[in-house]
């Protein structure tokens, strides 16, 4: 069901009319110009200056011989006493009601004097839950007294509950910020005033309260731009989780196929034999045995003899051994001296004085 949340004091109840009669009332009886009605009025800040500084002030301006116990008294008592709801904004509740929406109310204030007037007024009976900052311990403009109010009205904080849900206040630093940071639609109550806030704006405007409910129940749900921002995301994630559960599903087909063809036909990679590892001594090696085959070799007579190599200095795994020779070879330089000064290019004395 929507839900439509209201401020209390300006706008179920004209807060500021009971404190000017209150006001009268005090000058009256302690003697006072009328004419510091505007003082009063000045200081009172609209409600949001502490009771303490208000009558604080009025008792050093005009020396009154009073506890602050006693102003208090006789402030919340006046106030009271002058505080009513106008049968236009009990009408514009019950035709609220009679479309289907739930009624809350979010107040700042305390929770004596704020549900005092809930109760003096009747509204108890025709909201579904209000809302008090000290009670709650939380302050509009905190989206989280907002989500409050919600549950105390049945409607659980989750989901696209801030679709369906509107607020309406006067002061737009509590009621009107409270509900851009929480997700709401707005209406502010202007009564005469510009608006004066850069940083955000209501959905709507309205004179009064009910102006503001017909504009509610005559609005189409047309979402605002942070419950625009979240059904974008929610859509964003619901394709990002669909994108990964198909390709969840493509990988498992890929790798159930690839398991089916192994099964059926080996891959050759799996029988290929692995090559062998030849270290970089044993390859020079085999290069130099095969520079040293492609060699011219020496002859004596008929007799053919290899000649000798000289040992290697790249390390005991590189010194190969000499090729013996042949029993033919062996007799040949048996049977032949040497020359005088004759040498190989090895350094070795050589078989014959004279090579091929």
């Amino acid at each position: 069901m929507p839900l439509l949340l209201l401020d209390l004091d300006n706008t179920l109840l004209p807060r500021d009319a009971a404190f000017r009669a209150w006001a009268r009332d005090f000058l009256a009886e302690h003697r006072l110009p009328a004419t510091d009605l505007s003082w009063l009025t000045t200081i009172d800040g609209g409600g949001y200056v502490p009771r303490s500084t208000v009558l604080g002030a009025a008792k050093r301006r005009y020396g009154l011989d009073r506890s602050m116990d006693f102003l208090l008294g006789h402030y919340r008592r006046g106030i009271n006493s002058h505080i009513h709801c106008p049968s236009s904004h009990l009408a514009a509740l019950n035709a609220a009601r009679s479309a289907g929406w739930l009624i809350g109310i979010v107040s700042n204030g305390g929770t004596n004097p704020q549900l005092e007037k809930i109760r003096r007024c009747g509204l108890s009976a025709l909201v579904d839950g209000w809302v008090i900052s000290e009670e709650a311990r939380y302050l509009k403009p905190d989206p989280r007294i907002f989500e409050i109010a919600a549950q105390r009205c049945g409607v659980p904080p989750t989901g696209d509950w801030t679709d369906r849900t509107w607020m309406v206040g006067d002061h737009a630093p509590a009621d009107i910020a409270g509900a851009e940071l929480t997700g709401l639609r707005s209406v502010w109550l202007h009564h005469g005033r510009p608006w004066s806030e850069p940083g955000y704006r209501p959905t709507l405007s309205a004179a009064g309260l009910p102006e503001a409910v017909g504009l509610i129940l005559s609005a189409r749900p047309a979402p605002n731009a942070a419950s625009t921002a979240a059904a974008a995301r929610r859509t964003a994630t619901t394709t990002t989780a669909a994108r990964a559960r198909a390709e969840a599903r493509l990988h498992g087909e890929s790798r159930a196929g690839l398991r089916s063809e192994t099964r059926a036909e080996p891959h050759r990679e799996a029988h290929r034999e692995p090559r062998p590892e030849v270290r970089p001594e044993v390859r020079r090696e085999t290069v130099a045995e095969a520079r040293h085959e492609l060699r011219p070799k020496s002859r004596v007579g008929v007799a053919e003899v290899t000649p000798l190599r000289a040992p290697t200095t790249q390390g005991p795994q590189s010194a190969q051994p000499a090729r013996p020779q042949t029993a033919q070879a062996a007799r040949t330089t048996q049977a032949t001296p040497a020359g005088p000064g004759t040498e190989t290019r090895s350094g070795l004395p050589n078989a014959s004085a004279t090579s091929a």
